[in-house]
């Protein structure tokens, strides 16, 4: 049994369940540890197997835990099959749906239980070549001449691997040829000419490891390859394989064979090969550095569309209520964030305040938040009830809401004549109504997270907001600051403390008090996440 993990870039991780407890979380500690998504919990779920089934346990986690779109409170039995959702993270148990069949063209196989005859294996490296070697006849000096220069355009990346590969099998005449990239532990077919490939695995290790130049003349002669039975089914009779090499790193690996009885590869034959992978290995570095930049720069220009996007959708001001004092902040930790908060002036007089959370930043989060705010809108002017309001969002929200996003959002409805709060949370850092007597209120309830499940239930909770009293929005990315080196959180506690300690002041002198105390509590450690902040102080 094992889960098959989305992550947020749509990369898929696939982990056996080989203990009885593993833990899911932003913290160190747990099995599988997602720092970078903070809208995880630092001790988020557990899987744990129980008289042989497996279950999922939420362990009181901030934003929740769903089981095939519903969100669970007690520990809930598994089937394969079954899908759970934690923030970013899809997870699947029993694995990937889908087979990438290209990883399945080469399958490494284990070596036999003798020792190779070293009389007809050849073992070079890229150093021991002599370039005069390489060039030792018309035929092999043709085919470098021809490699430089094909390889001297600017191909893409995905075309450049099979010219590499069709380059090489025409150099040395061979048959059939297998081009794969190192990614990170991994090699990944990239260009192939045949199928089912079974190399060795003490093949595969020394080219990588050692980086050797293998060549096996005639694998009938081989005391370990004339016992494979993999080789006999393929009916090889001759191969090389040389490493992907670039000075002194090695980004992959190059097989080529032939079941030709009348010639086998010669050494002339490897020194050429190796050769042509060190052309090609620097090629490829070269092409993937471009599209690195290219990649970069895109981003860079998005970025500062994105930036600008939203610093117009922020209000420009707060609203000027009589009796009443508002200010807001937004800090992006890059050049785009994922954070909002808005104010909105409703016809009967009430002011709806808000905060969100985007997942993920660049243009598409943006684009989302753009998409948020303009819904809002709409929706505050036409309904007055925040759970109402809510589900209607996060029906619309689910609905267009990439899989690999979603929103934490609180809303709460004022009415300046009384004090009323009327507020819904849906799976937002809950607000803080900190009181003149020094005790500090904590806005609980409301539902899950928007954009996962669109028919997700939401429900309304009041309070009152009294003279002296301050109500605090504000994300994650205020709460949950650490130092470096440290695992302890600003908190809300300290949110609470810098406003009481500062309860004569202004909002906006509230705000600046509240992010000097989390920049001393930071002692310089930049913000891992957007920091935004609203307060509303009742005079």
């Amino acid at each position: 049994m094992e889960l098959s993990i989305r992550m947020q870039d749509g990369a898929t991780r696939t982990v056996p369940l080989l203990d009885a407890n593993i833990g899911l979380g932003r913290a160190t500690t747990n099995e599988l540890c997602y720092p970078e998504d903070f809208g995880l919990s630092r001790q988020h779920l557990l899987f744990e197997k129980v008289d042989g089934q497996w279950t999922v346990k939420d362990l009181a986690s901030k934003n929740g835990t769903v089981v095939n779109g519903f969100r669970i409170v007690t520990p809930t039995p598994l089937g394969n099959g079954d899908v759970i959702h934690a923030c970013h993270l899809q997870i699947t148990l029993g694995g990937k749906d889908d087979v990438d069949t290209m990883s399945q063209t080469v399958v490494f196989v284990e070596k036999a239980e003798v020792e190779s005859a070293p009389s007809n294996t050849v073992v070079s490296s890229l150093h021991d070549v002599n370039p005069a070697q390489s060039m030792s006849n018309d035929r092999h000096a043709a085919a470098l001449v021809k490699a430089g220069r094909e390889l001297a355009g600017h191909r893409p990346l995905n075309e450049l691997f099979q010219l590499i590969l069709d380059l090489s099998v025409e150099a040395v005449g061979g048959s059939r040829a297998v081009l794969m990239t190192l990614e990170q532990e991994d090699l990944i077919p990239r260009a192939n000419r045949g199928e089912g490939f079974r190399i060795s695995k003490t093949v595969r290790d020394q080219v990588l490891r050692e980086k050797n130049s293998l060549l096996v003349r005639d694998t009938a002669m081989d005391e370990v390859f004339k016992l494979q039975a993999s080789i006999v089914m393929q009916r090889v009779r001759s191969f090389m394989a040389v490493p992907l090499q670039t000075n002194e790193k090695v980004i992959g690996l190059l097989y080529i064979d032939m079941p030709d009885i009348t010639r086998e590869f010669s050494k002339e034959d490897l020194s050429l090969l190796t050769v042509m992978a060190n052309v090609a290995a620097i090629r490829i570095e070269h092409a993937r550095l471009n599209e690195v930049e290219q990649v970069e720069r895109l981003m860079s220009k998005e970025l500062s569309q994105a930036g600008e996007i939203q610093r117009r959708l922020l209000p420009a001001e707060a609203p000027k209520i009589a009796g009443y004092d508002f200010a807001g902040y937004n800090l992006p930790c890059r050049t785009v964030g994922g954070d909002y908060f808005d104010f909105f002036r409703m016809s009967d007089g009430k002011v709806a305040v808000v905060v969100g959370d985007v997942a993920g930043k660049g243009m598409p989060a943006a684009m989302l938040m753009s998409s948020l705010q303009a819904r809002l809108q709409i929706l505050v002017e036409t309904d007055e009830n925040p759970a109402s309001i809510v589900a209607r969002l996060n029906k619309s929200i689910s609905g267009n809401c990439p899989d690999n996003r979603f929103i934490t959002f609180i809303l709460a409805i004022i009415d300046p004549a009384t004090g009323e709060i009327r507020y819904c949370n849906a799976g937002h850092n809950p607000p803080l109504l900190v009181k003149a007597n020094g005790l500090t209120e904590k806005l609980e309830g409301g539902g899950i997270i928007l954009g996962i499940l669109p028919i997700a239930q939401y429900s309304e909770h009041r309070t009152s907001i009294s003279s002296g009293d301050t109500l605090v929005l504000f994300s994650d990315g205020v709460s949950e600051a650490m130092p470096n080196g440290s695992d302890e959180e600003f908190g809300e506690m300290r949110i609470s403390m810098a406003v009481l300690n500062r309860a004569s002041h202004p909002s906006t002198k509230l705000i600046e008090g509240v992010i000097e105390d989390l920049q001393v509590w930071c002692a310089g450690t930049p913000y891992a996440d957007d920091v935004t902040l609203l307060i509303v102080k009742k005079l």
